[in-house]
């Protein structure tokens, strides 16, 4: 029988995954990190993204996730991140009207180097992922 590792998604509101894996794969900040079952421990930052990973019964499933951190040890991964919704709870609508909200801060903020500004990059990149995770084919 082939090793698992358990793998844990959190947010502040509500835990989203906690089940096997054979694989995880996450948007560290300083690039996409795998996970395999006796992995060495580290902790890092994560970046918006996806985090992808192969559930014990061999599917892969995916998971978005905007900024936090990640916890890998020997025989766990735990994701403590800021938001975090499964791909098929993310609703295609209300990520488009948040995209489109977040082109025309930006449109509006483009000549200003403002917190508003980097705000608005933030909520465009996050909606941009969850976009493209929801609509993945």
């Amino acid at each position: 029988m082939a090793q698992n590792i358990k793998l844990e998604v959190v947010t502040p509101e509500k835990a989203v995954v906690n089940e096997d894996a054979k694989i995880v794969v996450a948007p560290g900040d300083q690039g996409e990190f795998g996970v395999l079952p006796g992995h060495t421990t580290f902790l890092t930052t994560l970046k918006t993204g996806t985090i992808r990973y192969t559930d014990a019964g061999d599917q892969e499933r995916f998971v978005f996730v905007s900024g936090g951190f990640a916890e890998a040890l020997p025989d766990k991964v735990t994701v403590l991140a800021e938001s975090a919704e499964r791909r098929r709870d993310i609703d295609i609508a209300r990520a488009k009207a948040a995209l489109e909200r977040a082109e025309k801060r930006l449109a509006e903020q483009h000549q200003k180097e403002s917190r508003d500004f980097t705000r608005a990059k933030a909520a465009l990149e996050r909606a941009l992922q969850r976009l493209r995770l929801a609509e993945l084919k």
